[in-house]
């Protein structure tokens, strides 16, 4: 993890739970006394989230409905970590493409840099929650949403001409279509020996999973939309899940003719992962 994280520690599950006393069910004791979470559990990992952003971020409210993905806390923070290294600067305009119902990005980037934060989504009932939980939370009321009516845009149609970001930020839908969605879901509750009952504790709507082309063709569409904006934006990013895709991501990247680009690793644990960035300026 970012040597920032303040996840880099184990959990503090005593704190936790006084912050958010329904995760209490969800704690269970292994080897050497140490405590954890079952992962695999959908209603466990929602309700660890929530006692996350209590108590690390005075978050009072988050929900997400049934089937929305569930974000893991400590890796988005670190994407955002490793976003900031790129700005020399502190007071931040942060744009984040396709926020979903859970918020995350435009909460972290709010509670824990006090960044100003845009966030677009493409699915209204989806915004909707990002919404309420705004209104919900007095700390959170300076984000703005903006719905992206234009599902085959990306940048276009949310970037206005007075606007002037400092980054996106943006979490792509990883598969080519339903079938490997769907696919990658059932090997998942397999690996992990779920019921078939219990498939859908790996959240995700279609819009958040799949794009047709997958996170190439999104990541290729975000940059060759990214060109007419390249004087209104620093640092365009996109988390790259699949770590062969990158050849083909970085060569439509570089032909927009972009002054830098730069694949950052990142670690969480035992899983790998990455983001692409590139800039005009």
């Amino acid at each position: 993890m970012h040597p920032k994280n303040p996840f880099n520690q184990a959990y503090n599950f005593e704190k936790l739970t006084e912050a958010h006393p329904p995760l209490k069910p969800f704690v269970f004791e292994y080897e050497y006394g140490n405590k954890t979470v079952k992962f695999a559990n959908h209603e466990a990992v929602k309700t660890l989230n929530t006692a996350l952003l209590k108590a690390h971020f005075g978050i009072s409210h988050w929900h997400i409905p049934e089937g929305n993905l569930c974000p893991p806390i400590p890796g988005r923070l670190d994407y955002l970590l490793h976003v900031a290294d790129l700005i020399p600067k502190t007071e931040i305009h942060l744009l984040d493409i396709g926020t979903g119902a859970n918020l995350i990005y435009p909460i972290l980037a709010t509670r824990h840099f006090n960044w100003k934060c845009t966030a677009s989504e493409v699915n209204p009932d989806s915004l909707n929650n990002a919404q309420e939980i705004i209104d919900r939370n007095p700390n959170l009321k300076d984000i703005e949403l903006r719905h992206q009516k234009f599902k085959s845009h990306i940048l276009e149609h949310i970037i206005q001409p007075t606007d002037v970001f400092d980054a996106v930020v943006c979490n792509p839908p990883f598969f080519k279509n339903r079938t490997n969605a769907e696919k990658s879901n059932r090997r998942k509750y397999k690996n992990l020996e779920l019921s078939a009952a219990k498939s859908q504790n790996f959240g995700g709507l279609g819009n958040e999973l799949w794009y047709k082309g997958g996170e190439v063709a999104f990541v290729k569409k975000m940059a060759e939309e990214s060109e007419r904006f390249k004087m209104q934006v620093n640092w365009f990013t996109a988390l790259i899940s699949q770590k062969e895709n990158l050849k083909d991501i970085k060569r439509a990247i570089n032909k927009t003719k972009p002054s830098e680009v730069r694949i950052i690793e990142m670690e969480q644990g035992n899983k790998q992962s990455r983001f692409v960035a590139w800039t005009f300026q």
